[in-house]
């Protein structure tokens, strides 16, 4: 999808190639829908999305603008790729990521860290997917066997760090990731609540909702947005908007940002780590400087066995204790610049 004309050309390679499936995340959907269907593309049949869960507005535009059935499914690299998927016939529940395709087990449970089972879920209970199959291999997922303690409860069941749910039906439904869950003051916000009503916007081609540090709360929502080729929209706009369209009062961002574009995985998802440090990086100046502390940020990276990690570098060395002391409100891990 990122190779050069690509996109704009999108459908005459489906035509000029008669294709009749393929594969798309919902960032791709987002940008083909910004393209005009202008070529015969009647030989597809259906397309299947995957990556994450697939906003109800840009799956009906979609399935309206292409005359093409969409089939959501799931699947993840540890798993060997694909463990459910919507039939192409029969019933499929929009919204749903279909059911377990032949010879996978999916199980809804809860985990402590070292992977022992506290709980398993019943139907339409939520918690973390659980997944065995011929395609998991149990301790062997992972060359760095350090990345292997955890992950598999029960000895054989991979942990996927996904939350859902299986209905009556067997159909299962992604409810979240569990490290993207914004918990303000203790309140679970999932980030699904925001970046949905938020994708209806006209203007908005992608959303990324995530927790920023705040020093009372721990976290409170925060939203980036990209939007649609050629269009204008301002941040207090957009938090306008959001302030209409999100139902729970806990997840309206506190602040949103437009970026020229979102930062997004080689398979087109958003790529949130980079969005949590645009805001641990802004929250900290902001506050620093609030505070005239002659201090400031001079990155904020992915340290191994620490994970995101902020740079502080000093100008004034007395005032180290009281910039440390500031620092400290906020659930955010720091180091002393060289």
């Amino acid at each position: 999808y990122r190779g050069d004309g690509v996109f704009d050309n999108f459908w005459k390679l489906i035509k000029r190639w008669n294709v009749t499936h393929f594969l798309m995340v919902p960032t791709a959907a987002a940008a083909l829908m910004q393209r005009k269907v202008d070529a015969d593309i009647s030989t597809l049949k259906a397309v299947l999305c995957g990556s994450a869960p697939m906003p109800l507005e840009l799956y009906r535009r979609f399935e309206e603008t292409a005359g093409v059935q969409v089939l959501e499914g799931y699947g993840l690299t540890e798993a060997t790729c694909l463990v459910s998927v919507n039939p192409l016939q029969g019933e499929r529940k929009v919204g749903s990521v279909g059911l377990p395709v032949p010879y996978v087990q999916v199980r809804i449970l809860e985990c402590d860290q070292e992977g022992n089972v506290t709980r398993e879920c019943g139907v339409d209970e939520n918690g973390e997917i659980c997944i065995s199959s011929p395609g998991v291999l149990p301790g062997k997922t992972y060359i760095d066997a350090d990345r292997n303690e955890g992950i598999f409860a029960e000895g054989n069941w991979l942990r996927t760090g996904d939350l859902g749910k299986v209905d009556s039906d067997g159909f299962l439904w992604i409810t979240g990731r569990a490290k993207d869950i914004i918990i303000r003051g203790g309140h679970n916000v999932d980030p699904a609540w925001i970046e949905e009503p938020l994708a209806g916007h006209p203007a908005i081609a992608f959303a990324g909702a995530i927790g920023q540090p705040d020093a009372r709360l721990g976290e409170v929502p925060c939203a980036f947005v990209e939007l649609v080729e050629g269009a204008s929209a301002s941040s207090a706009e957009l938090l306008e908007f959001a302030n209409e369209k999100i139902e729970n009062r806990m997840a309206v961002p506190v602040h949103l940002e437009v970026l020229d574009e979102l930062p997004k995985t080689a398979v087109g998802k958003v790529f949130k780590p980079d969005l949590r440090k645009l805001a641990i990086d802004r929250v900290l100046r902001a506050r620093l400087s609030d505070e005239g502390l002659d201090a400031s940020v001079t990155s904020v990276k992915d340290v191994a066995k620490l994970g995101l990690t902020a740079s502080i570098a000093v100008g004034d060395p007395a005032a180290k204790d009281k910039i440390a002391a500031v620092l400290s409100e906020y659930p955010v891990r720091w180091v002393w610049a060289d």
